[in-house]
């Protein structure tokens, strides 16, 4: 397993991190242990969750699954570089969602009961919330931080510009601010590298790409609807149909190098600057061997090219617009 730097901090991850959007809604605890045990084994040691992760009806169930995880013992957590969220609605009473202080003590303490823990690594604001200032939200953190509950603060979902305006406000507290950004990219949806990275390279944070093989459309998609392995439907189907000339371009292109698409896809992120590490989120043991064969795929520059003459991105942002 290689590693690197989260964005500019001192904080060593793999270059894959494990997404457990799954555990639960899909896939049952122990195979979900199953799962985070190999993950561990192969090295893999960035895990990413949320705590409204675990289906309408259980929200929290995803951290608790991993917390009962931790609790095995076997130096589980200690080996693991733990990343939360907060930010989405928990119940329907008014200061359970957001970024209030309030919301930011209360959020981060229940995290920690249901993951079993003491302290998160990473502890990531899900969306923007554009009704509490900074300054509120750099307070609650800095106190969680004193409290020894949190080392790390990420954002997810981010404009380029909230990244600087909570990079500038932390800046004025003499505060860290964000280590990283974890957003949706991939070779079908690249609008990240009009700003978010210009601004994640220029304030020192590492990009976690979430989807990165867009829903399976990165996949092999086109191969599996041939043999009969999978059928996409409603908006996937949709985004297949827009797509259909390039994915079926990009999968024999993925042939001609001998190399599975998935592969290639998770490879080409790799590739990418600012980027820290992509999130898979098996539902399979066979899902997560795939996703670590990617780390084996090395991509030059011809091949590179023929990626972005498939699919276009913005190799002159952030001023792509202008030129």
């Amino acid at each position: 397993m290689k590693y690197t730097h989260l964005g500019r901090s001192g904080l060593k991850v793999s270059r894959l991190c494990l997404g457990t959007m799954n555990f639960g809604p899909r896939t049952d605890e122990a195979a979900s242990h199953a799962i985070m045990d190999s993950a561990l084994e192969s090295g893999i040691n960035f895990f990413d969750t949320a705590n409204v992760y675990g289906g309408a009806e259980h929200r929290g169930r995803t951290e608790e699954i991993i917390g009962r995880w931790f609790a095995k013992g076997g130096e589980r957590r200690e080996c693991t570089v733990l990343a939360t969220k907060l930010y989405g609605i928990m119940t329907d009473r008014p200061n359970e969602s957001r970024l209030s202080a309030l919301n930011i003590r209360r959020a981060l303490d229940a995290s920690l009961k249901r993951l079993q823990t003491d302290y998160i690594d990473l502890y990531q604001f899900h969306h923007v919330d554009r009704n509490t200032p900074w300054d509120e939200i750099w307070q609650a953190t800095e106190v969680a931080v004193q409290q020894g509950k949190i080392l790390y603060s990420g954002s997810s979902n981010f404009a380029g510009w909230h990244i600087a305006q909570a990079q500038e406000s932390a800046a004025r507290r003499n505060y860290t601010g964000l280590v990283s950004e974890q957003s949706i990219y991939n070779l079908i949806v690249r609008n990240v590298e009009l700003e978010v990275i210009p601004a994640a390279q220029q304030y020192g944070l590492g990009i976690i790409p979430w989807s990165p093989l867009q829903g399976g459309l990165l996949g092999g998609v086109l191969n599996k609807e041939h043999d009969g392995v999978r059928r996409l439907e409603g908006r996937a189907q949709e985004t297949l149909k827009k797509h259909s000339v390039q994915i079926r371009e990009y999968e024999d292109f993925a042939a001609e190098l001998g190399h599975e698409p998935g592969d290639v896809a998770l490879a080409w992120l790799l590739h990418q600057p600012a980027v820290t590490a992509p999130i898979v989120g098996p539902r399979t043991q066979d899902q997560l061997d795939a996703a670590i064969r990617a780390l084996d795929v090395t991509l030059n520059e011809d091949a590179l090219k023929r990626l972005d003459s498939i699919f276009p991105g913005h190799r002159t942002a952030p001023e792509d617009y202008a030129w």
